[in-house]
């Protein structure tokens, strides 16, 4: 039987770009992403610690360094620049997987440089 596990989580990442008029997603760091594990389209569960929204979207991959965390299209009315967020990401596990899942956590401080993983 698969169970969902927590894989990988950004935490307290601030929004600093909304877009509505674009198709859909979070756009993240790609430096964010590989100390995350957490691939472009990948499906990903926002937890928007400033006002308590909890959404589901994908990951698109945003330019390496510029710490960019960009809600985009609908998921842009879920927050608000400035908005402290959870990005998590799950994976489906069996019994053998779940004895050796670490999953990969990232601080970032408040401009989203990372501060721990």
């Amino acid at each position: 039987m698969l169970k969902e596990y927590l894989k990988a989580k950004i935490h307290k990442a601030r929004i600093n770009e909304a877009n509505l008029n674009y198709t859909g997603s979070i756009e993240i760091d790609e430096e964010i992403m590989i100390a995350s594990n957490i691939r472009e389209y990948e499906k990903v569960l926002i937890a928007n610690m400033s006002n308590g929204s909890r959404f589901e979207t994908y990951v698109i991959k945003g330019k390496y360094g510029e710490k960019k965390i960009g809600l985009n299209g609908a998921a842009a009315r879920l927050g608000e620049i400035g908005d402290k967020i959870i990005i998590m990401s799950f994976a489906l596990l069996d019994e053998e997987e779940e004895k050796t899942l670490k999953p990969q956590i990232v601080f970032l401080d408040k401009d989203n440089n990372i501060i721990n993983n």
